[in-house]
């Protein structure tokens, strides 16, 4: 038990409905559900993501700052890939039910589904996650810094980065394909050109 929560405060909360409390919704088959102590103050440091996915969507590159991800599958399947900052090792695990994943405080990683109706839950060691989104390294670093720093034509990476948005969450925009994208369907996506799946 915590010093931190008063547990004879008639606030305390010890219940709390995760399907009113959606972290980012695309459809109905592709939404995130949060709770957190912000939902239920009673939580210390536990804070739980019931993310449910299509086929061929991807929860975006990101990290989390504050906390350790571990990811449990209920349905579906999906490859979870893990940058090692150690090794710089990119590594892919592909889960199905009752398997989990370990993401450690702070390592960048991203989920890609390989099956439809892709359900799992994302557990943090943190009373609220936060994450940095790759999204919004892309969107609000100046143009001008990256092309300097990485050699590139800055006004190709305003082009190339224009329809980014920021918060993505969940990957493909609904929109993507009519904006003339490479990735026409799932047939032609490589969601790994640089490694095979574990």
């Amino acid at each position: 038990m915590s010093m931190n929560v008063d547990y004879t405060s008639p606030s305390a909360q010890y219940f709390f409905d995760m399907n009113n409390s959606t972290l980012f919704k695309e459809d109905n088959q592709n939404f995130i559900n949060v709770v957190g102590q912000n939902q239920l103050n009673t939580l210390e440091n536990t804070s739980l993501l019931d993310i449910f996915l299509s086929i061929d969507h991807i929860i975006e590159p990101h990290y989390h700052q504050n906390a350790t991800e571990l990811v449990y599958a209920i349905s579906g399947a999906a490859v979870i890939s893990i940058l090692n900052p150690f090794t710089k090792e990119l590594l892919h695990f592909t889960v199905t039910p009752g398997q989990v994943v370990n993401i450690p405080q702070g390592w960048w990683h991203y989920i890609v589904t390989i099956d439809e109706h892709t359900h799992f839950l994302a557990i943090f060691d943190a009373p609220n996650p936060e994450v940095v989104l790759g999204s919004d390294i892309l969107k609000f670093t100046p143009a001008d810094i990256m092309a300097q720093t990485y050699c590139l034509n800055e006004n190709e990476w305003e082009q190339v980065t224009e329809p980014i948005k920021p918060d993505t969450f969940i990957g493909p925009y609904q929109d993507c394909y009519q904006q003339g994208n490479v990735y026409q369907n799932h047939y032609d996506y490589n969601p790994h050109p640089f490694g095979n799946w574990c």
